[in-house]
């Protein structure tokens, strides 16, 4: 997918654009799935499971709060979304043009696997800074109905009532609150994604064109045809959520403790001290083993494929249609 323009502000706005058209359009197929994954992570430390398994889950939501309660939260995702992708292919290129710089290596030369794996670890890395504020306002609107009554669903506060509430409750720091399991995530389960994607679409490519298939490197979006994108980029999406999915399960479980096992105040009035994320897996792996830092993998590796092949097809058609 790298480009021969070199590092420009067109192409910078490019990756933006495109990054933000492919994440918008992604959030709204997969949200209902994520929410799924998101109450079935936050009930691992439940003393009894709300829900019996992912089906159980969607089933229930649907029919206790309808259409709106499976989209419940999703303005933050969006948000989140083009953050993340305009940042995620901004950052990608740039690393890897700084990698090859580094090495001395024409910026229009293919990169190698291990210089992908590279570059989107660090955009990865970079990303998960703009997300951890983001996921934490999902992930408390996603659980909200768990904890009343359908009858006072009109009464939850939406995102920036929620924002503003973490913000005066806990300061500027409480934003980045289970950033660890985000930074964990992201800086391993991109280097999964982009390097899955590259590799398959490489691969395909080779195989069509009847070229050697050793020594891999990226495929322009040129060569690609667009179902190629689709299961590249569908291989690429459960790639990254089977990579580290223990430490998105951690992240969610902190960031839902106030809404669903709210602690009393010390006798002082103070608010009890935020849960870490080596004390938070610990409790997960107590409370059900493997299986508990797992819950939702199922689900969320069914609708990653299908959601991370509509990024690489928009994202990858608007290369090939606009450069």
């Amino acid at each position: 997918m790298h480009d021969s323009q070199g590092p420009s502000a067109l192409r910078a706005a490019k990756d933006i654009g495109y990054g933000i058209v492919a994440g918008i359009a992604s959030k709204i197929f997969e949200h209902p799935f994520d929410l799924t994954k998101v109450r079935l992570q936050a009930q691992v430390l439940d003393a009894e499971a709300r829900f019996n398994g992912p089906l159980d889950c969607l089933n229930k939501t649907w029919r206790n709060e309808g259409i709106r309660g499976l989209y419940r939260g999703l303005p933050a995702p969006i948000v989140g979304a083009m953050a993340e992708n305009a940042s995620l292919f901004l950052s990608y290129r740039e690393l890897q043009e700084l990698i090859k710089r580094v090495n001395r290596q024409s910026i229009s030369e293919p990169s190698s696997m291990p210089q992908i794996a590279l570059a989107a670890a660090g955009a990865g890395a970079i990303t998960s800074f703009l997300l951890t504020p983001i996921e934490l306002v999902k992930c408390k609107m996603q659980v909200q109905m768990l904890s009343v009554p359908p009858s006072a669903a009109h009464t939850l506060p939406g995102p920036i009532s929620v924002f503003m509430s973490v913000l005066r409750k806990t300061g500027v720091r409480g934003l980045w609150l289970g950033h660890t399991g985000t930074f964990i995530r992201e800086t391993g389960g991109t280097a999964a994604w982009f390097s899955t994607k590259e590799f398959v679409a490489s691969l395909l490519v080779a195989r069509r064109q009847s070229r050697p298939i050793e020594g891999l490197t990226s495929a322009s979006a040129k060569e690609l045809r667009p179902w190629e994108s689709a299961l590249s980029g569908a291989c690429a999406g459960a790639a990254f959520n089977v990579a580290l999915f223990p430490a998105d399960t951690v992240k969610s479980a902190m960031q839902t403790e106030e809404e669903l096992r709210p602690a009393l105040a010390s006798a002082t009035g103070k608010a009890p001290p935020r849960p870490s994320f080596l004390g938070t897996f610990k409790a997960m792996y107590r409370a059900q083993g493997i299986r508990g830092l797992y819950a939702g993998c199922g689900i969320t590796v069914a609708r990653s494929g299908p959601s991370s092949a509509i990024i690489f097809l928009i994202y990858d058609g608007l290369q090939r249609q606009f450069g």
